[in-house]
């Protein structure tokens, strides 16, 4: 298997090329995924000034008879990216590789030590028997539309927090097709904005602009319904 390296829109040194194969090494990869296709390298570089720190950016596609991994990086040069990147191919293989480790069932543990490492579970004594526990108490339940909550704190399904560099509407809409979500949350660097870009119908995008104003009344009445439109 060869490492394809190819630039979009810039060229591609040699010297870079052989950083490549140096850095991305192939003996490595194959001990986590022993069934690799193709590793593509692809090097695009952002025109705007204003994105000097993140001008170049690396992605890493890894195909195999498995899930296609991904891994991308923005830096201010190739090589910086290429190291990020790498780092996150890294990562994503190790999982990859951990979770079919778990689902052949190798590395179980024995009965003596499921009280140890996992936790809330049963307790046995040395004869075998038993060890109650203390019943926990009793958190009230209420139901939110379809969803039953417990507590009383919020619902939070999922929170993420990203750190990103302000980018135009265009770098937006790039990046959202890249990711392959239907929308994209992005800084305006015109407008020092939050902002969402989203798909609508057949090809067509359209974009939020949050605009903060601290003479707003405290009532509830935000941009979150309008996805839709």
């Amino acid at each position: 298997m060869d490492i394809v390296v190819k630039g979009r829109k810039t060229e591609v040194p040699e010297r870079f090329r052989k950083h490549v194969a140096e850095k991305l090494k192939l003996d490595k990869i194959q001990k986590f995924d022993g069934k690799v296709i193709s590793l593509d390298v692809e090097v695009s570089k952002e025109p705007n000034p204003r994105q000097a720190d993140r001008a170049a950016r690396v992605e890493i596609t890894l195909r195999s008879r498995g899930p296609v991994i991904r891994a991308e990086a923005a830096a201010g040069d190739p090589y910086a990216a290429l190291d990020l990147a790498t780092d996150k191919l890294d990562t994503q293989l190790r999982k990859e590789h951990d979770k079919r480790y778990s689902r052949r069932g190798n590395g179980r543990l024995s009965a003596a030590e499921v009280g140890e490492v996992v936790p809330d579970a049963a307790s046995f004594n040395g004869d075998g028997e038993l060890i109650p526990t203390e019943p926990e108490p009793s958190v009230p339940t209420r139901r939110i539309g379809s969803l039953e909550v417990q507590g009383d704190g919020p619902l939070v399904v999922r929170e993420k927090t990203h750190v990103a560099a302000p980018m135009t509407l265009d770098q937006a809409l790039y990046e959202m097709e890249l990711v392959g979500h239907d929308f994209y949350l992005f800084v305006d660097s015109e407008t020092k904005e939050p902002s969402v870009v989203y798909r609508r119908h057949a090809y067509d995008y359209g974009v939020i602009h949050l605009r903060t104003d601290p003479l707003a009344s405290d009532e509830a009445g935000g941009a979150g319904g309008a996805l839709g439109g």
